[in-house]
Order: C-alpha cells, then structure tokens, then sequence
C-alpha cells in the first residue's frame, strides 16, 4: 500500500507541474482560451497526464504500460455503453434543464449563440453561424451526428491523452481504497487538474471561481461513471472512448435552450449533476442487486 501511495503521488505531482507549467506559460505570453489556436493547446494540455503515467509507469518504476494501465484493444458491449452514454446522458440533462425557472426550449439557438458570445471572438462567431445557416438538417440533429462521429475516434485519442493517466495509473493505484472511495478522490484532483483553464472561462465562462468548484463536483460525479466502464470494458480504452463521447456530445444539453447559466443548465451545471447523480446512483443499486462478483 505504501508503494501505491507514492506512486500516486508522484503522479499526481508531476502530473501537475509539467500540467501547469504548460498552461500558465501559455497564458504568460499572450495565449487566450477560446481563441482560435485552443485547438492545438488543448489535446496537449490533456496529453499531460499520459506523459506523466509514463514517466512514472516505465522510466521511474521500469514497469511494463500495456497490461497495467489497461492498453487493451479487445472490443466488447462496454465499448458501445462508453460511446452511446454521454448523448443519452446530454438528452436527460438537456430535459431537466427545462423544468428549471425562467429556461425554455429555443429551436433557433439563439441562447447557445448568446452563450458563445461572451468567450468567443465576433468574426469566429458570425461564421459558426453562416456554418450553421448552411447545414442540410438543423443544426441540433447535424451537431449530435458531429458528435457522435468525432466520440470514439478524434475525441477518444484526444480523451487518452487524459484516461492513461487517471484511469489507467491512478484508478489500479488507489484501488485499495475501494471503487467509490477511489472515484471520488480521482475525481476532485482531476477537476483541481482543470482550475487554469476553468479560471480562463472554460465551462463556467460567466463564474470563473465558482466554475472551479463547479468543475470539481462535476468530475467526481464523473469519475465513477468512466471508472466503471473502465473496470468492465478491462480496457483503458473505453475510459477513452466515454471522455472524447461525453466531449463530443456535451453541447446537445444546452444546444436548444434559452435562459438559466453556466452553473445550472448542461451536463456541467445543476442538470448535469442530477442526470449523473442519476446514473450513479444506477450503478450502486445494480452491483448491490447482481447475483454476481461485484466490481464496486
């Protein structure tokens, strides 16, 4: 046990550091998030945890990656829960944003477009909406097939960059704390992981403190949900494919709604948390009911 405390820590340490270092350097000379060379900063921004469980995994403690961490391409019914998850997830956040005050359903999107307005720059904004103009089929239907698309191939390799390192070295790390226990604590580092860019506007643009807190609760309400799909897939992979999923398809729960904010409606607001809380809440009641070994 003393061996898994360390090298969690020393993960989490460098992890950290060479993270942070990254990202505050950016900001440092100038860089903006939600500009448009974010595309390029952020996939290495989340390829830091991988580079720092490799560090840990095979040049400190010259142990082997690929069994360990859970590199296992073996294809299984758990590879299409991870991909179809987060939409269904989206769909159920975006309907109870709609039982809250003063939000309501809006087929134009103009509310997505005001919220994109605050972070985004006019020009990049007026040609999403030109983009949008275009589309054969609303853009509701055109962004959730993007979505879907982009899930478990770009948006999963992207995902990796972040679940070799939480899922694969610091889940088999901490799990003699037991599933839960470990879930949570990955949970709150992983969104400490976040605080730069959430202090930038990313997710809470309109609460950028509290957005860290917010982003906090929001993955240890996750971790569980990616921690188990991992567990049952037996394959890192699939934490990835549910990260770049959930990234991908995300906008569906705020996409054709007006009114409320950035802490109550979307996956990542007051709806979201419910919607997870939900399945969680799912999770435990069926590995308590299962006549079966239990994973957690």
């Amino acid at each position: 046990m003393k061996t898994n405390i360390k090298k969690s820590l020393l993960f989490v340490g460098l992890n950290f550091f060479i993270s942070y270092a990254f990202i505050l350097s950016y900001f440092a000379l100038g860089g903006k998030w939600l500009s448009s060379d974010t595309i390029f900063v952020a996939p290495i921004y989340m390829f830091m945890p991988t580079i720092a469980a490799i560090v840990v995994q095979k040049f400190i403690y010259k142990e082997p990656l690929k069994a360990p961490l859970g590199i296992s391409w073996k294809v299984n019914r758990w590879w299409l829960v991870a991909w179809l998850l987060p939409p269904a997830a989206a769909f159920a956040a975006l309907g109870i944003s709609l039982l809250l005050p003063d939000v309501h359903y809006c087929p134009q999107m103009t509310g997505l477009l005001e919220r994109f307005r605050a972070v985004i720059p006019a020009e990049q904004l007026q040609r999403a909406e030109k983009q949008m103009a275009s589309f054969p089929i609303h853009p509701f239907w055109m962004g959730l097939f993007l979505g879907l698309l982009a899930g478990p191939t770009i948006n999963a390799v992207a995902g990796f960059g972040e679940e070799l390192g939480w899922r694969g070295l610091l889940q088999r790390e901490l799990a003699f704390l037991g599933f839960w226990r470990s879930s949570a604590l990955i949970g709150v580092i992983w969104g400490l992981w976040h605080a730069p860019i959430i202090l930038q506007g990313h997710n809470y643009p309109q609460h950028r403190i509290a957005g860290v807190f917010m982003m906090t609760a929001f993955c240890v309400l996750l971790a569980p949900i990616f921690s188990y799909v991992r567990l049952k897939a037996k394959s890192v992979i699939a934490a990835a494919i549910i990260h770049g999923s959930l990234n991908a398809t995300a906008g569906v729960a705020i996409a054709v709604i007006e009114g409320g904010s950035d802490l109550s409606v979307g996956l990542s607001g007051l709806a979201g948390f419910i919607t997870l809380a939900v399945i969680n809440l799912g999770i435990f009641a069926y590995e308590r009911l299962a006549s079966r070994p239990k994973v957690c």
